[in-house]
C-alpha cells in the first residue's frame, strides 16, 4: 500500500470515528487551461495568466487555474474543441475556425466587410448580438467569443499592387472562410494550425499567410517573411473567431457562488478589455518586420478595392450554405453589421 493511500485510509478511519470534528472547508476547486501557443506570445502572458489570475483572487483562493500552453497536456490544435466538450481539459483557448463547420454562425464576423480592423469593435458587437450566436456553444460553456485585430498578408518575398500578383501562391489560412477568401483571389489554401506556419514557411511549402502583426514576435516571421501587406488606414483581410470555453459538466457542477465568479470574468465583462489588448498586441510586430529589413506595404486604394471586389462574393457564399446549416445567415450578417457600425460610432 502506498504512502497515499495509508494517509488517506487513515484520514477516513478517523472521521469515521467522529474524531475530525472541524468544519468542512469551503470547496476548491482546480482547473486546467490549455492552449496552443506558447509561454511567451502575447494572448498566454496578457490574457490568459491576468485572466486566470484575477479568477482566483475573486474566488478567495477556492479556484486555482493551472494553464498548460503549447498543447502540453497532448493532442493537436484542431483538437482541444474535443478535449473541452470531453472533458480532457476544463478551460480551453482555440479557434473555432480549426474544427469547420462546427461553430458557423460566428464565422460572420470573419467575413469580408464585417469586421472594421478593430478589435475592440468587434469584441463588443460580438456580445451585441449574441443571442443569435449563442447556439453555436450549446457543448460548452463560453468565457469568451473575441477576435484579433485582423489579418495582414505576410509573404516570403513579393511585390503586391494587386490581386493578380498573388495569383497561384499557397497561402496559409486559418479558416474555411479565409480558405474561401484565398480562393477568391485566385491563390491557393493551405489550411493549418498557427503553430505550424514557420517550418511550412521555411520549407517552401506556403508563400505566405493571412496572420495579424501579432504573431509575428512569437513565430520569429520577421526571421521567414519579407513584406507585409495591409490596406489604406490599416484595413486588414477579414479576422479570425477566438474562443475561451469552459466543460459544461465541469461549470454545473461549481457551487453557486463560485459558478458567479465565472460569470463575472466571462462575457462582456471582459469583451472589451480583450479587445484593446489584441488592438495592441499588432505594434510590435510592425516594429520588427521594419527592422529585420522587411518591408510594410499599404495598399493603394485603387488596389484595396479590387481586393475587396473579389471577396465580397465570399459573403454570399456562406449566406447560401446557412439555410443547410438551420439559420438564416442573411440576417446574421446585417446584425453583424449594423452592430459593428453602432460600435464604431
Amino acid at each position: 500500500m502506498t504512502d497515499h493511500a495509508i494517509r488517506r485510509g487513515g484520514l477516513a478511519a478517523l472521521a469515521l470515528a467522529g474524531l475530525l470534528s472541524a468544519p468542512a472547508a469551503a470547496q476548491e476547486v482546480t482547473l486546467s487551461m490549455h492552449h496552443f501557443l506558447g509561454p511567451n506570445a502575447p494572448t498566454h502572458k496578457s490574457f490568459m495568466v491576468p485572466w486566470a489570475e484575477r479568477v482566483e483572487a475573486a474566488s478567495g483562493g477556492r479556484i486555482d487555474i493551472e494553464i498548460f500552453p503549447a498543447m502540453s497536456l497532448g493532442g493537436k490544435p484542431p483538437e482541444l474543441y474535443s478535449q473541452v466538450r470531453d472533458g480532457v481539459a476544463d478551460i480551453v483557448w482555440t479557434l473555432p475556425g480549426y474544427t469547420p463547420g462546427v461553430f458557423p454562425r460566428v464565422e460572420v464576423f470573419e467575413l469580408p466587410g464585417v469586421h472594421l480592423n478593430s478589435a475592440e469593435v468587434t469584441n463588443q458587437a460580438i456580445q451585441e448580438i449574441w443571442p443569435m450566436l449563442a447556439a453555436d456553444f450549446e457543448d460548452v460553456k463560453p468565457i469568451l467569443v473575441h477576435v484579433h485585430a485582423g489579418n495582414a498578408l505576410h509573404l516570403i518575398d513579393a511585390a503586391v499592387a494587386g490581386p493578380e500578383d498573388i495569383a497561384d501562391l499557397k497561402l496559409r489560412t486559418p479558416s474555411r472562410t479565409g480558405a474561401w477568401l484565398i480562393e477568391a483571389w485566385g491563390a491557393e489554401p493551405v489550411g493549418m494550425p498557427v503553430p505550424a506556419l514557420p517550418q511550412a514557411l521555411a520549407r517552401g511549402v506556403v508563400a505566405g499567410a493571412l496572420v495579424p502583426f501579432e504573431i509575428i514576435a512569437p513565430l520569429k516571421l520577421h526571421e521567414l517573411t519579407g513584406v507585409s501587406v495591409e490596406g489604406p488606414d490599416g484595413a486588414r483581410c477579414g479576422t479570425a473567431v477566438f474562443r475561451c470555453a469552459m466543460n459544461r459538466g465541469r461549470y454545473e457542477a461549481l457551487p453557486d457562488d463560485l459558478k458567479q465568479v465565472i460569470d463575472d470574468h466571462s462575457g462582456i465583462a471582459i469583451a472589451t478589455e480583450a479587445g484593446v489588448l489584441w488592438d495592441g498586441f499588432e505594434a510590435p510586430g510592425y516594429r520588427l518586420q521594419r527592422e529585420s529589413g522587411g518591408e510594410v506595404v499599404t495598399l493603394s486604394p485603387e488596389a484595396m478595392a479590387a481586393f475587396d471586389a473579389r471577396s465580397a462574393p465570399v459573403v454570399d457564399r456562406w449566406v447560401e450554405g446557412s439555410a443547410d446549416q438551420g439559420f438564416d445567415g442573411a440576417a446574421l450578417v446585417e446584425a453583424a453589421r449594423a452592430a459593428m457600425q453602432k460600435h464604431a460610432e
